[in-house]
């Protein structure tokens, strides 16, 4: 079953600015691509002290939908 997208194509507003981020930084866009999954990218930014995203969403956000950035990163991964 399909979720309704409510947020530019994106599940809410959290999970599209995460991705918005990733996709668009060439810092995080480049972390994201040694990465297996968001959860790793996660940690790796925890670890390297970035909590939030600029426009001050957190990477960890329960609203954001870790399956779908999942599935954007494997596609970056892929291109």
């Amino acid at each position: 079953m399909q979720t309704e997208m409510t947020y530019n194509g994106w599940a809410n507003y959290e999970t599209w600015n995460v991705a918005l981020w990733i996709q668009n930084d060439k810092g995080l866009y480049s972390e994201a691509m040694h990465c297996a999954n968001y959860q790793e990218l996660v940690n790796l930014l925890y670890d390297c002290g970035s909590k939030e995203t600029p426009d001050g969403v957190k990477w960890d956000d329960v609203k954001v939908d870790g399956l779908a950035v999942n599935e954007m990163i494997s596609e970056l991964q892929t291109a």
